[in-house]
């Protein structure tokens, strides 16, 4: 079992950890245990209960009413929210709960479905990217076991394998795009996604992939001579120096345009090297492949 702060209730729901308190005080329906330290933590349970009553609330619920429904009418309050926004955040719900109960195959029908109905980009841009922006703050903090981790993160990149493999526009005439992460950057979802994006729409993209030394980027870039250069950070290591990364590559590569994009770039203060260019929401990055 899971054993979640109230701090990942806060960032999994959206819900304020200072509301879920109160909430606790006012209502039945959570009970958190605490440590010998008197520090409250909150089981898959509570976490899926929580889930499910933020969906209500921001939805036209109130608290005192979902307090009196037992989780059966929960559950059919909730499949019949007719908002678009309101099915695509019960998904995402549902696959954070499989994903803490490690119920993989369910997580995988969940995808396939979405996949099936709405097609893989809608299922990357509305299901599985704000699926990753909710759990990643888990994986900073090591709230989530790593095997939970791995199995998630290899069907959702499974799906996007599917998704770059399937795709057959025709190369445009125009601009290449190579894509990497550099050294100790693992996390190679976000950038598939943008394998995906770019080969979908005609473009020529180099995928490097992960882990990469900047002296090999470095390499392939004078070898082919892309256009854009780009990576994505999801969740590097506490090892990795952002601003080292930056220098590093502007030093060795300073007539290249390198396009980063990821959670680093909405924190970075310092000044950004004249070749750089940040991308700091999904929108951004989608209007960016727009432009090229």
């Amino acid at each position: 079992m899971n054993a979640f702060t109230i701090k990942d209730l806060e960032n999994l729901s959206g819900i304020k950890a200072h509301t879920i308190r109160i909430w606790e005080q006012r209502y039945s329906f959570l009970n958190p245990q605490r440590t010998e330290t008197n520090i409250r933590y909150y089981s898959n349970d509570e976490l899926q209960k929580l889930l499910n009553i933020a969906l209500l609330n921001k939805y036209g619920y109130k608290i005192s009413h979902i307090d009196r429904m037992s989780a059966e009418e929960m559950n059919e309050k909730i499949i019949t929210l007719s908002q678009a926004q309101a099915q695509q955040e019960r998904i995402i719900n549902e696959l954070i709960q499989c994903m803490v109960k490690v119920k993989i195959t369910e997580f995988e029908l969940i995808l396939d479905n979405y996949i099936k109905n709405k097609g893989i980009e809608k299922t990357i841009t509305s299901i599985i990217f704000p699926f990753l922006e909710r759990i990643g703050i888990l994986w900073l903090t090591n709230h989530i076991n790593p095997a939970q981790e791995h199995l998630v993160t290899n069907v959702i990149r499974q799906k996007l394998i599917v998704g770059i493999d399937s795709t057959h526009s025709p190369i445009r005439d125009g601009k290449t795009i190579l894509l990497f992460l550099p050294e100790g950057e693992h996390h190679e979802l976000g950038l598939l996604f943008m394998y995906y994006l770019l080969k979908s729409r005609g473009l020529k993209v180099l995928y490097l992939g992960a882990n990469i030394p900047l002296k090999d980027v470095e390499y392939i870039a004078n070898l082919k001579n892309p256009d854009y250069l780009y990576a994505h950070l999801t969740s590097v290591a506490n090892n990795f120096n952002f601003e080292k990364f930056l220098v590093g590559a502007h030093n060795r590569m300073p007539d290249r345009k390198i396009i980063v994009s990821g959670v680093l770039t909405q924190t970075y203060k310092k000044q950004v090297p004249p070749n750089f260019s940040f991308k700091k929401s999904l929108q951004e990055v989608m209007d960016y492949v727009s432009s090229l």
